[in-house]
């Protein structure tokens, strides 16, 4: 047998596990690490941001996130070239309003969260840059259960409201 005959069989077995790791990894066939907005339970739609003025250190993302598992998962924060993503709360206490850093968030098996203006929200830390609007901010959210997924938000007017395309 020659060097050409042993390696054309190799190299289909690994063509072939390739995809199939390719198919596990995201739920259908794509190269491991392209963007994608979901995995086989969670989903994540309408990711957004709004612009930011010069000098400014923070940020804030909002989207939502469906859990289509029979089991619940969390949410841990994520990674972005442009800063840290941390997870925020904001609610009414003694009629102020705080916010407040969380270790994760929860995401009920077949339920959704919103993250959005005024509640739950995504915060960019440490920005190298401001957000500028009509740009494209890419992440990684990362899940305790569902692993990292790479998310990205567009960025919208300071002061507008969510974009309702999928992302």
């Amino acid at each position: 047998m020659s060097l050409q005959q042993a390696v054309k069989p190799l190299f289909l077995v690994v063509l072939l596990l390739a995809a199939f790791y390719a198919y596990a990894h995201d739920g259908k066939f794509a190269m491991p690490g392209t963007a994608a907005a979901k995995s086989s339970t969670i989903s994540i739609d309408n990711a957004w941001s709004r612009a930011t003025p010069k000098g400014t250190a923070v940020g804030a993302g909002f989207l939502t996130i469906s859990n289509k598992g029979t089991s619940a998962d969390k949410l841990l924060g994520g990674i972005s070239k442009i800063g840290t993503v941390q997870i925020h709360e904001m609610k009414m206490n003694y009629g102020v309003m705080q916010m407040r850093a969380l270790r994760s968030l929860a995401v009920p098996a077949n339920g959704t969260v919103e993250l959005k203006p005024g509640g739950n929200h995504l915060m960019f830390v440490n920005l190298k840059a401001p957000l500028v609007e009509g740009q494209d901010v890419a992440a990684t959210l990362k899940f305790e259960k569902a692993g990292a997924i790479d998310v990205t938000f567009r960025v919208q007017a300071a002061g507008s409201a969510p974009a309702h395309a999928s992302h």
